[in-house]
């Protein structure tokens, strides 16, 4: 079962890389693939689960689950857990599904496993094998579940795929729809604003500068090389704690994980920390002046060299092709 984070009908993207992990689980175990969706609009997000491959849908409507609390959201994930009894009960591990996750957990008495990067099963017991970073991002554990059910895991976001939407002839489910009034300790009197994607969650180019990238000059260069490919900057941890990017745009174990088609590293040395959180990019350039760096062992592209030579060669090459006029500083 597959927890759907959505709101007015509209699930989250992250929602559907967890439903495609959980196909892939289903698919091992032979068993149906469920999602769960809670709140006003559970139906209408249902019905794109059933256009990625979900079978069975259970929408649960009623008073006090909207607008969302944690407590209303776990107490309706409980319930299903209790009425249906699933194997696996899987999480996006944002601050939403974080959050009811582990009261879920609480409530049913089963263990959780945080922040995964990586799902398998051992048919023959029936265990999920989750694995995720330890020890600050320095090496992988593969954690199992022995003995309690359901078996729960959050999964990170933009670390497992999208599934694809399937042909209409395959498409369809079967739609169990319930009601459950609950009485929340919590109640929200106003909401203002809008939750939105941040804009390295689907970016199509991420480039991203390093410690090398030297300070506020060079992530200039990064930015407007991020522009020209249509693209968004991202930083590792040494370069948000200079301040010469946001937090909120750091990649890597303590950041966001992307996956990108092109993955521009400049300046990155490529210490572990920084690398589980973009090692699923189709595409990953390494720029840097040190062969040795071990970013380069990641790199399907491997530049040595100056990022102040290289990366203005590439805006200028760029620039030119689009027609564009170049700028006097990148001759």
């Amino acid at each position: 079962m597959v927890y759907l984070e959505q709101e007015e009908g509209q699930a989250r993207p992250v929602s559907w890389e967890v439903l495609g992990a959980g196909a892939e689980l289903a698919r091992s175990l032979e068993v149906e693939l469920w999602a769960a969706a809670i709140g006003q609009g559970a139906e209408r997000a249902l019905e794109e689960a059933f256009r990625r491959g979900a079978q069975v849908g259970c929408a649960v409507e009623g008073e006090g689950l909207d607008p969302y609390t944690a407590e209303a959201e776990a107490e309706a994930v409980s319930h299903l857990v209790d009425r249906f009894r699933p194997e696996i009960l899987l999480f996006p591990a944002t601050a939403r599904g974080r959050e009811v996750a582990s009261l879920v957990a609480t409530r049913v008495g089963t263990g959780l496993t945080a922040d995964v990067t990586a799902l398998s099963v051992d048919r023959e017991r029936r265990l999920m094998e989750a694995t995720r970073p330890t020890f600050g991002g320095k090496q992988m554990a593969t954690i199992v579940c022995e003995g309690w059910r359901p078996q729960m895991a959050t999964l990170r976001p933009g670390v497992f795929p999208l599934p694809p939407l399937l042909p209409h002839w395959q498409r369809g489910g079967r739609l169990i729809s319930l009601s459950l009034d609950f009485r929340p300790r919590v109640r929200v009197r106003r909401k203002e604003g809008r939750v939105t994607e941040h804009p390295l969650e689907r970016a199509e180019v991420v480039v991203a500068g390093g410690r090398g990238v030297g300070g506020p000059r060079g992530f200039e260069l990064l930015r407007e090389l991020a522009g020209l490919l249509g693209g968004v900057v991202a930083g590792t941890r040494p370069a948000v704690e200079a301040g010469w990017i946001s937090r909120d745009y750091q990649v890597g174990q303590t950041g966001r994980a992307v996956r990108p088609r092109l993955y521009i590293a400049v300046g990155v040395s490529g210490a572990i920390q920084h690398v589980v959180g973009m090692q699923q990019a189709r595409h990953i350039v390494a720029i840097n002046r040190d062969p040795g760096a071990p970013i380069m062992r990641y790199a399907h592209y491997a530049v040595v060299g100056d990022l102040f030579e290289v990366v203005p060669a590439l805006i200028r090459q760029l620039r030119e092709r689009k027609g564009m006029q170049v700028e006097p500083s990148l001759l």
